[in-house]
């Protein structure tokens, strides 16, 4: 059994539980999937993201707990960052403790009038007074309720309605794209706690353990896994400041000269690192400090705000870190809106002077107040909104779209803005997963970002932890979900389930007013010799498009929604 379907409606303090149509499971089968569909059946997609009537829903995956590198849950919304449909997936051990509740979705919608907290015990669940929790921090929210289970909670900065802000969990995991956790701090929900002792069971047993035996034998087998567990994200500094895809300086240039000092590689001589792994994994990709617990920083957080801050100071950007991970804010948005704010200033932040930043952003006070809406809202109230480095209003990470046309491509086409997430064409690109194509060419890259996106949509279902795709392909996604579901998935029914969420997210965007305007990049990207011709972008849109059997205006087609089973009251 998936598990319930709990509706919270914090408005009028109700609990209460609906069965899923199994159809729907079949279809969406979990996670990302399942919060699409939920959000498009209920709510108009024009909706204030702030709006008591936006709902946070939050689900697990029929792998999630069971499965290898499967201790993830989503959180699904509409994002008050891009006004895009949203979801943010995040790691640690908060997603297994809610499928061991038996729970497969969460449905929160309403706003208390007072802060609260709920709390779910197995099949106990109820809405307790958060008033004591309400101005602290992350971690000491954490502290304050860890003996009740799980903690998912939001810092200040989801109090403050930041909209760069995240939703954390067990200290350090984070749903932190999109400024979800100022949705949930529009509720006026300040944590919510899970314990769950309830192990689910796949349908098929037997034939769930031949394919997670073979599952594991790829995920061990795997050179890039393996130096995750002794680096972390961190590997990858030294390698894209040598392809010079390191966005520097705001995205002006693309080679940070100080880089080897934030390496992975460096931060393993001068830390004594300890590994941390989410649940059902043994990759244990997290490190810290041994001497002060402090988190290191993985890529993105290194990258925003290290290089894209011209700042070479391992010590501040760990700093900024943790203190966006105890207010609860994205430190992407963060890092790239600090460099932003550099741009249009036109002085280079001090190093001490970022973790104050952050600090301020958490606060919405000084600086940070104008900072706190992110680089979109923060450039063009300086009249310079091409000095926003996003797509759709989300900023993007740290890979300059430049030297990576594949995944300049899918930041233009992600329906969720800048993310490397929906399509890492890094991995084709520039890892050499599954094998190596020409980086500089955006020639054949429509056909092919297509494939990435409907099996990154597909995974993100089950739910699995994206590195699993270095080693995993759509075959071994298929046998695992159909031995846990007792459904037949072949992997070309695994790709389509991607494909059918990928149109509905599209079709939701559509009604919010987000078209085909939207899938480009700033001009940035596109001046002098060393930019992408803009002319064969566009033309490469168009491709996407025909490839998606969408019009020329990037909306879905009759046949096309058909073909995957779409109703018409979703077009």
């Amino acid at each position: 059994m998936f598990g319930r379907k709990l509706l919270i409606d914090l408005g009028t303090g109700t609990i209460s539980e609906e069965r899923f149509k199994e159809q729907e499971l079949v279809d969406f089968v979990g996670g990302r999937g399942l919060g699409v569909k939920i959000l498009s059946d209920t709510t108009d997609p024009s909706i204030n993201p702030l709006n008591p009537n936006n709902p946070l829903i939050i689900t697990v995956g029929p792998l999630t707990g069971i499965a290898p590198l499967s201790g993830r849950h989503s959180i699904v919304a509409k994002s008050p960052l891009t006004g895009t449909i949203f979801d943010s997936s995040g790691g640690g051990h908060f997603g297994r403790a809610l499928r061991y509740a038996e729970i497969g979705v969460l449905i929160i919608t309403g706003a208390s009038v007072d802060p609260v907290y709920i709390a779910i015990d197995d099949e106990s669940v109820e809405i307790k007074d958060a008033s004591h929790l309400w101005g602290l921090n992350v971690r000491k929210t954490t502290d304050e309720l860890k003996k009740s289970g799980r903690v998912a909670c939001i810092g200040r900065g989801g109090e403050r309605l930041v909209r760069i802000s995240s939703i954390m969990n067990d200290y350090v995991h984070t749903c932190g794209r999109g400024g979800l956790g100022a949705v949930m701090g529009s509720k006026h929900l300040k944590a919510i706690t899970v314990r769950g002792t309830t192990k689910p069971s796949p349908a098929d047993p037997e034939g769930f353990e031949i394919a997670k035996a073979e599952a594991m034998r790829l995920l061990r087998a795997s050179p890039v896994l393996k130096g995750l567990n002794t680096y972390g994200t961190s590997v990858l500094v030294n390698l894209m400041n040598y392809m010079q895809i390191m966005p520097t300086g705001n995205f002006n240039q693309t080679y940070f000269e100080e880089a080897e000092h934030l390496s992975g590689e460096e931060i393993r001589e001068r830390y004594d690192l300890k590994n941390h792994a989410c649940a059902n994994c043994f990759v244990a990709c997290k490190h810290s400090d041994g001497e002060t617990g402090l988190e290191i920083p993985e890529y993105e957080t290194i990258w925003a705000f290290g290089p894209d801050n011209n700042n070479s100071d391992i010590g501040t950007i760990i700093e900024a870190n943790h203190e966006c991970n105890d207010y609860g804010i994205d430190t992407i948005s963060t890092g790239s809106t600090i460099a932003c704010h550099s741009e249009i200033i036109g002085e280079k932040i001090p190093a001490e002077e970022i973790p104050e930043i952050v600090k301020s952003i958490g606060e919405k006070n000084g600086i940070g107040a104008k900072l706190s809406d992110g680089s979109r809202i923060y450039a063009a109230s300086h009249n310079q909104p091409n000095l926003s480095m996003t797509a759709k209003g989300l900023e993007f990470p740290g890979y300059d779209p430049r030297g990576v046309l594949g995944q300049a491509l899918g930041y233009a086409t992600s329906n969720r803005g800048g993310c490397h997430l929906r399509a890492y064409m890094v991995s084709p690109e520039i890892i050499g997963k599954p094998k190596l194509i020409d980086r500089t060419t955006l020639r054949g890259k429509a056909g092919l970002i297509n494939i990435f996106q409907n099996f990154s949509a597909a995974t993100d279902t089950l739910i699995l932890c994206r590195f699993t795709s270095f080693a995993l392909s759509e075959e071994e996604c298929a046998s695992l979900l159909s031995a846990a579901t007792g459904h037949n998935y072949t992997s070309e029914e695994f790709l389509l389930t991607g494909e059918r969420i990928w149109n509905m997210e599209r079709l939701y965007n559509l009604k919010a007013g987000i078209t085909e305007r939207d899938d480009t990049l700033p001009k940035r990207f596109f001046k002098n010799e060393k930019g992408i011709k803009h002319e064969e972008f566009l033309k490469t849109i168009q491709e996407y498009y025909h490839y998606r059997g969408w019009n020329n205006q990037g909306i879905p087609r009759i046949e096309k929604l058909e073909e995957l089973k779409i109703p018409p009251i979703y077009r």
